[in-house]
């Protein structure tokens, strides 16, 4: 059960930086991605990294969820369903957030 808790933290913890992000409070974002970002694109900056980091947080707490129902039912098929929800999930997550980068601070690094 600690495990779900470590989980469902984590999710919440990118949910919140997600939402900052979105708001144009871009300073949870590394110096190194946010660089080049001009100051009127901040805010859109902030929504295509802040989506991304959201979805990457529902993500892992369904993930979660999942995996704690499997601890009640020995039935694996809810963990195979996380694992699935979850890696598309970062991938999503991850493509919103490349593609902000990309389009604001010209790139990723």
């Amino acid at each position: 059960m600690p495990a779900f808790i470590v989980t469902l933290i984590v999710g919440v913890i990118c949910i919140v930086l997600g939402a900052l992000n979105m708001r144009g409070n871009i300073s949870s974002i590394h110096s190194h991605h946010r660089q080049r970002v001009k100051e009127e694109d901040k805010t859109p900056f902030g929504k295509g990294v802040g989506l991304g980091t959201i979805i990457i947080g529902v993500a892992i707490i369904i993930f979660g969820i999942l995996s704690a129902i499997t601890l009640y039912t020995d039935n694996q098929s809810f963990v195979l369903a996380g694992v699935v929800i979850l890696i598309v999930g970062i991938i999503i997550g991850l493509i919103l957030s490349f593609r902000a980068m990309i389009k604001y601070n010209k790139g990723i690094f």
